[in-house]
């Protein structure tokens, strides 16, 4: 009886699978811009974003996303480092007169209502996702991110981290300054 000729499949199959992610990791390394997750919110009208109010603050409602103007949405965190790094650049665009809606997730409404009323509030609107529900569906992963909406309501580009430095200056500015324009 001749057991040499005869090979398991479950001895092939550890090395197809280990094959498999070295390939998948090295599509990810060699892609053009491997810094950048890309949303697939691109292109499509923009989720809803839940009606809870932060204290007293103007509260975000569903014809807000379709004010007729280019807005941001703004997802971040009162215990959020880079969040509390990009505030002034929030500041220094709605003095410029960009209408930016804030979204608040996991965190409390006293440490967030406290933040805005003592670093300043750079949004014409304020919600508060307690549990992260509204982000989930925005399909952020990390704050602070912001997206650039149309006047329509349709997500035309997202931008995960910090609006500072030259991440701002190289990627987000442009995108910015691209939609104003149309």
């Amino acid at each position: 009886m001749n057991r040499m000729g005869k090979i398991s499949p479950l001895m092939i199959a550890p090395p197809l699978i280990f094959a498999g992610f070295v390939a998948m990791a090295a599509i990810g390394m060699f892609r053009a811009d491997k810094d950048v997750l890309e949303s697939t919110r691109i292109g499509k009208i923009a989720p809803a974003i839940t009606q809870e109010t932060l204290g007293e603050f103007p509260n975000v409602t569903p014809e807000r996303l379709k004010s007729g103007e280019l807005t941001l949405v703004n997802f971040w965190a009162s215990w959020c480092p880079p969040c509390r790094a990009e505030h002034p650049k929030l500041l220094e665009m709605q003095a410029a007169g960009i209408p930016i809606i804030g979204v608040n997730f996991k965190d409390t409404a006293r440490d967030a209502g406290r933040y805005l009323t003592n670093d300043g509030n750079p949004f014409v609107a304020v919600a508060f996702d307690e549990k992260g529900r509204t982000a989930i569906d925005w399909g952020v992963t990390a704050p602070p991110e912001t997206f650039i909406l149309d006047k329509d309501g349709v997500v035309l580009f997202r931008f995960a981290g910090p609006l500072i430095g030259s991440d701002y200056e190289q990627r987000f500015l442009p995108e910015l300054t691209k939609a104003q324009s149309n």
